[in-house]
């Protein structure tokens, strides 16, 4: 709040106030009052005057300037009432009430609005865990059977009900994981376990090096995480899939690379968004899109960087970096 400001606020009152010395001037002089008790009366309302303006403007820019301060200095800022200590002139203190309202209003709103998203996360969990129980049936009912016909739509479902889980828990996913030291060996053979029909099926080769090694993670959502990739490099036609790790002092680097169709280089800067689908989504198999945005966001939470490299009917790679520190957030 500038002096300028002000006085521009002000000019109006100003003009008012002038107006009426002058008023009062001819009244004075009509009653034949002396020129000495004129000017001594005018100089004691323009400097009391003045002195109240001041104050009041000193006052106000006290308040206003911290009320900036603090809206410029948060990252929340609709913490703005919390950190505002109330004022002592009227229309401060007004300002300050209604700050402090509809902040409470908004807390109410968030609030509620927290509590239907938890009772819809819940119900979701608590739906794929049903669905999940006849799926499971079916695919054993195939396995017995010894018929294939129907297993590998079975299995597409009960990845897209996987996939419905964990992208309604990632939303609250620090409630959820455990940070602790975890294997990528055991891990990447548990997803290769549950993907070895397909594998086996389409006669993918699979090798794995240096994955001797722990990072800090949590293996539920990491074997998660690799169970999309290992998804879509069986979905893209892939023939050779090769994951290796390189350990350094401050972090490990797993690279994920398959030799299948590849990404467009137009598509490439996307493929981590919400629904998009690209090139191969719309020209080889229907694509949902959340796959690798679910990725994304996992490895953001898990404090882990990942990035992709690829040329259009060469390979892809996908790369994720782990820090040594559980609190280290690899940018």
């Amino acid at each position: 709040m500038s002096i300028t400001e002000y006085l521009k606020d002000r000019l109006s009152a100003y003009m008012i106030y002038l107006v009426s010395l002058a008023v009062a001037l001819i009244f004075m002089q009509a009653f034949h009052i002396r020129t000495q008790c004129i000017v001594i009366v005018y100089v004691i309302l323009l400097l009391g005057g003045a002195i109240a303006e001041c104050w009041t403007f000193f006052r106000k820019k006290s308040f206003y300037d911290k009320l900036n301060y603090c809206l410029d200095s948060l990252d929340k800022k609709y913490l703005l009432a919390e950190m505002t200590e109330a004022p002592d002139f009227f229309d401060g203190r007004f300002l300050y009430e209604v700050l402090r309202q509809s902040d409470k209003a908004m807390c109410e709103h968030i609030a509620e609005y927290r509590r239907e998203n938890l009772e819809f996360r819940e119900y979701i969990e608590m739906w794929v865990h049903e669905v999940k129980l006849p799926v499971a049936s079916l695919q054993l009912m195939c396995h017995n059977d010894g018929s294939n016909r129907y297993s590998e739509q079975l299995k597409r479902i009960d990845d897209y009900i996987e996939n419905v889980l964990y992208y309604a828990r990632s939303r609250n996913a620090e409630k959820d994981y455990i940070i602790k030291n975890a294997s990528l060996k055991r891990i990447f053979g548990e997803t290769a376990m549950k993907n070895r029909s397909e594998i086996q099926e389409r006669n993918i080769s699979l090798s794995a090096e240096g994955l001797d090694v722990e990072v800090m993670t949590d293996a539920k959502w990491l074997a998660f995480i690799f169970g999309q990739l290992m998804g879509n490099s069986i979905k893209y036609e892939a023939d050779e899939i090769k994951v290796y790790a390189e350990d350094f002092d401050d972090k490990t680097v797993l690279h994920f690379r398959d030799n299948g169709i590849g990404i467009s280089e137009a598509d490439l800067p996307y493929i981590f968004e919400k629904s998009f689908t690209g090139e191969n989504g719309r020209t080889h198999t229907k694509s949902t899109g959340m796959g690798l945005y679910i990725v994304k966001m996992l490895c953001t939470k898990l404090g882990h960087s990942v990035q992709a490299e690829s040329v259009q009917g060469e390979y892809t790679e996908i790369t994720i970096v782990f820090g040594k520190d559980k609190l280290h957030n690899i940018q």
